[in-house]
């Protein structure tokens, strides 16, 4: 799993990684400055160096784990979009980061960046990092997912503290941003496992463990833990614990562990929601360097790279911890010239032991493993990860090859459409009343249809599909077509047999995720407003407003007079709508005149 110089896989050049280490351990030092601007001497870096913070209320702001949803006005992508699920980020780190983008000059000094085309850096050291992420994620929203022409960011951060949800990894492999973030840890570097324990877990000790990072102009770092050794004992065990729960629950999961006792302990012991994204560069101590993309194995990783390999490297190991959280800049030095790197990405081939084949590939791995500390378990958690991730590529081959199957059930669903226009009916009336064998037929194929798409959203829930799938052109485009063509025969359907006094309107209580899912992809793709996108099941709204009084729903009526106009004129309605003898025509007819006259949609309906 050898691959050439690190700069050429991770796409940031080695002196640009240098640059934005020295620039974080500076502002690390820098005093009340939030951040540390540099420009690069030609006319193509713009480099941003984030300040850390040793204040426990700028790590924790709440109990247990101080998260809260990010703010999806600003973070609109920082989502699953099927389930609409959006992401938990740390609040202390979020709110750091939006006092520093409101009231300083870096927004100011990253457009002059963009419109000077600069290649824009986001670094940061220690909590620094998480303000980098943050920072970067903000640039993408605003000016990557708006013009995928301007230069994307890149983001590189020194043993930084995690600071988002499972939904990060999810949501920026989605949109292919995970490869901007690069984040380098030290083997035995304390901080980034901090945010794995709640804070009532460490709250006595972490303020006297921030102390020691904090920058010194006297007192040395090794006298200053010296004095502190027993509370550093005390937070490493603790922090270590609480990884070892998350790894553990995680690599449950992911071998398909089945046993209630997983769920019986999630449900009373407290686990951290923070997890990796990016590539991470794992720094073994002895110049070699192990990359790992894949954000589970990443977990696992955090857990069992800082184990102890014998009871006399305990004092050494705990001093590492915290002194190798100063050191980057000098480890990055000579690790970079070594150039002794190592990629661990066919994750499920992993070799278990050390003995065995004599692959020279195979050889650098075990080496790489064997400096990490790794343990036959701990390879067994990575090799895990790997079969998850092949798991869900064959899943997704599953689902590719029914595309045929999708797309012939279409063209059928289509012939039934224009069959039903030659009737002078639409094939929503005439599906919702069943006269003829075609209708029969058409909803044995919708039967079928919905089967399919319904497996889909199943995987999709149980994220058992690539984190990319969601975002994918031509399933954002079929799903589009499925839904605006299978979900007006569901709404029929519901209020042919369905609908009562019980089961209420079917936007309510009863329309199906597959129609949801679909329709918030598009949104998503094209940008939209959330919930704009519900032509394929107007009808539904139709159906409830046409058994109440003109006066009690006249402003929906307007509204979906504007929708309806609007969906027309973008091709979206097929000309069945406008038919006589439809649901929509017939009721529309009921409306009072000066309703009508003063809608566009009358020229559709009269013509």
């Amino acid at each position: 799993m050898e691959g050439g110089r690190l700069e050429d896989n991770i796409g940031v050049r080695e002196e640009l990684i240098k640059k934005a280490c020295n620039l974080a351990m500076k502002a690390h030092k820098s005093a009340g400055k939030p951040y540390l601007f540099e420009k690069s001497r030609s006319p193509t870096e713009a480099i941003f160096g984030f300040a850390g913070s040793w204040s426990v209320g700028d790590w924790f702001s709440q109990k247990p784990f101080g998260e809260v949803q990010i703010d999806r006005e600003i973070f609109p992508s920082v989502r699953s979009i099927g389930t609409d699920e959006v992401g938990l980020v740390n609040k202390a780190f979020y709110d750091r980061f939006e006092e520093i983008r409101t009231k300083s000059s870096l927004e100011n000094e990253v457009d002059k960046a963009v419109s000077e085309k600069r290649q824009i850096v986001f670094a940061g050291h220690s909590s620094g990092g998480a303000i980098a992420i943050l920072a970067a994620l903000w640039f993408l929203e605003k000016y990557i997912r708006p013009n995928a022409n301007n230069i994307p960011p890149k983001c590189v951060t020194f043993g930084s503290p995690l600071a988002g949800d499972r939904i990060f990894p999810h949501a920026l492999r989605r949109e292919n941003w995970a490869r901007h973030f690069i984040h380098f840890i030290m083997r035995y570097d304390i901080v980034p496992r901090i945010m794995l324990a709640p804070l009532s877990s460490i709250e006595q000790e972490l303020q006297p463990i921030l102390d020691l990072f904090k920058p010194r102009s006297s007192s040395p770092f090794d006298h200053e833990f010296n004095s502190k050794i027993n509370v550093a004992s005390a937070f490493f065990v603790t922090v270590m614990r609480n990884a070892s729960a998350i790894s553990s629950h995680a690599a449950c999961n992911l071998m398909g562990t089945t046993n209630l006792l997983l769920e019986t302990v999630s449900s009373f012991v407290e686990l951290s929601p923070y997890r990796p994204f990016g590539t991470y560069v794992f720094c073994t101590g002895n110049g070699k360097l192990v990359v790992v993309r894949n954000p589970d194995a990443v977990l696992q990783l955090l857990f069992y790279s800082a184990q102890l390999n014998s009871q006399t490297e305990g004092a050494d190991v705990l001093h590492k911890s915290f002194k190798d959280h100063l050191i980057y800049e000098d480890e990055l030095k000579e690790s970079l010239d070594m150039q002794d790197v190592v990629y661990l990405e066919q994750l499920e081939d992993l070799p278990l032991s050390s003995d065995g084949s004599a692959s020279v590939d195979v050889a650098t791995t075990n080496t790489a493993l064997k400096d990490l500390g790794l343990s036959t378990r701990a390879r067994l958690c990575l090799r895990a990860a790997g079969e998850m991730e092949k798991q869900k590529l064959k899943n997704q081959a599953k689902i590719n090859s029914n595309k045929d199957n999708i797309e012939k059930g279409l063209k059928m669903i289509q012939d039934y459409q224009t069959e039903c226009e030659v009737r002078k009916v639409g094939y929503y009336d005439a599906f919702k009343l069943q006269k003829y064998e075609n209708d029969f037929f058409a909803n044995v194929k919708r039967v079928e249809l919905v089967g399919i798409w319904d497996e889909i959203i199943e995987m999709l829930k149980r994220y058992e599909l690539p984190d990319g799938f969601e975002g994918q052109k031509d399933w954002i485009e079929l799903g589009t077509r499925f839904r605006r063509l299978l979900e007006p025969l569901d709404i029929a359907n519901y209020y042919r047999h369905l609908k009562n006094e019980d089961t209420g309107p079917y936007m309510i209580r009863a329309r199906p995720k597959r129609y949801r899912f679909t329709q918030r992809w598009r949104e998503h793709a094209e940008r939209m407003a959330v919930g704009s996108s519900f032509e394929s099941c107007f009808l539904a709204d139709v159906e409830e407003l046409r058994t109440n009084p003109f006066e009690k729903v006249k402003e929906k009526i307007m509204s979906l007079d504007n929708q309806v106009y609007k969906w027309v004129c973008d091709g979206v309605l097929g000309k069945d709508v406008f038919l006589d003898e439809s649901t929509f025509t017939k009721w529309w007819k009921t409306l009072p005149p000066q309703h009508r006259s003063a809608s566009c949609i009358s020229n559709y309906i009269n013509s």
